[in-house]
């Protein structure tokens, strides 16, 4: 499966927010931050990831149903992304 350029995109720039994030973690944990704010802050990456996976797997079932729609054969089938899709759950 071939990931659509304007999803990359999205992609990209979650990701690289996540990063950003991430630096911010370590910072915390270098600087005694509270916990619970670290904690914080890590699931908020982790809700980043997720949302960067969940486009990946989308752009994977749109171009699945659009090559159905148009009599193409998908280039990855259902079963693929439903793994794909509970690997990220």
């Amino acid at each position: 499966m071939e990931i659509d350029k304007d999803a990359v995109g999205d992609v990209i720039k979650r990701l690289r927010r996540a990063e950003g994030q991430i630096r911010g973690v370590i910072a915390m944990l270098e600087s005694g931050r509270d916990c619970a704010e670290v904690v914080t802050q890590l699931a908020a990456v982790s809700r980043a990831l997720d949302r960067a996976g969940f486009k990946i797997i989308a752009t994977g079932l749109r171009q699945c149903v659009t090559a159905e729609e148009d009599g193409r054969e998908p280039s990855i089938d259902v079963a693929q992304l439903e793994k794909l899709f509970l690997s990220l759950a």
